[in-house]
């Protein structure tokens, strides 16, 4: 094994999470993120390390059997932790917002929990639908667990593959929990993307937006899954997953005074949030920070 480490200086104020992930595969040890995954088609493994030695210096430390895996997994890791966005022109813009400006000045280290692999994005989304938090991120370990990739030497597991998933059979993921519907669609979802015929790791945004439409005619995936894979697996801060409970409650109440039993509908939560153009899906995780305060001035003066 190879050891290739990094020592980054991140673009925008930055803290290293302290939390590990609910479905077990990404793991603080001793203030440590360490994070398994698994490098092109011959699925090499690499072992991420991840350690904040500064205010602004994060160390990232791979180890693999190749030193292009290597480098792979260091890159897709400061992509999940999005150690080199620079949020700058986000603050400058948005500080003094009446939602979301006091949350901003008072926390700019936030930043969105990316995956390092967009296929991890997108088949958690579908496990996710329709469903409580807690109950979907059982769901997801008890398949990271049952078909997941592991490295017995760290401990640490890692998802399974597309194709893993795609070889399943739908009632063998209902036996993890979930829903008959939503197993079909994650083995179908898992099939496009092991066959190559959606790429999810697309550059060009026509390519992008063929293999959004490809997904989009599975049944059980709608707009809100893939503004799921857009956000959080590709990194397009302009994704908004408008129909999220916690978005259409909030929304709801703004609209309504601070009514806390109205629901707003798919596209008031769009409306509301278009004007913060390519930040929204950024905008929207803040104004769930922002204070009742500031939720009831918004509200009088919506």
């Amino acid at each position: 094994m190879i050891e290739r480490r990094v020592e980054v200086r991140p673009a925008w104020p930055f803290r290293l999470s302290r939390a590990s992930g609910p479905d077990g595969v990404l793991q603080v040890r001793r203030g440590v993120i360490h994070r398994l995954l698994h490098h092109g088609p011959e699925e090499r493994p690499v072992i991420v390390r991840v350690a904040q030695t500064a205010r602004d210096r994060v160390l990232l430390g791979a180890h693999a059997d190749d030193p292009a895996a290597a480098a792979w997994g260091i890159e897709r890791m400061r992509f999940a932790l999005g150690v080199d966005d620079d949020l700058r022109p986000f603050h400058d813009r948005f500080r003094d917002d009446p939602l979301i400006g006091r949350a901003v000045r008072m926390d700019p280290t936030v930043r969105l929990r990316r995956r390092p692999e967009p296929f991890e994005a997108l088949a958690w989304a579908v496990t996710e639908q329709l469903i409580e938090y807690v109950r979907a991120a059982a769901i997801q370990r008890r398949i990271v667990w049952r078909i997941g990739r592991r490295c017995a030497r760290s401990g640490l597991r890692d998802l399974p593959s597309a194709a893993t998933v795609a070889a399943q059979a739908p009632a063998y993921l209902t036996s993890c929990d979930l829903a008959p519907k939503r197993a079909l669609a994650l083995r179908r979802v898992a099939e496009e993307v092991a066959s190559g015929r959606v790429d999810l790791h697309a550059t060009d945004a026509g390519v992008l937006e063929a293999g959004w439409r490809r997904l989009r005619r599975i049944p059980e995936v709608g707009t809100w899954t893939l503004s799921l894979l857009a956000l959080l697996g590709q990194g397009r801060y302009d994704a908004l997953p408008a129909g999220d409970l916690a978005y259409v409650k909030l929304i709801g109440r703004l609209q309504s005074g601070g009514d806390p039993r109205v629901r707003a509908s798919e596209d008031e939560v769009r409306a509301f949030f278009a004007p913060y153009g390519e930040w929204a899906g950024l905008a929207a995780a803040y104004a769930l920070r922002a204070t009742a305060p500031e939720l009831r001035a918004v509200a009088a003066a919506a």
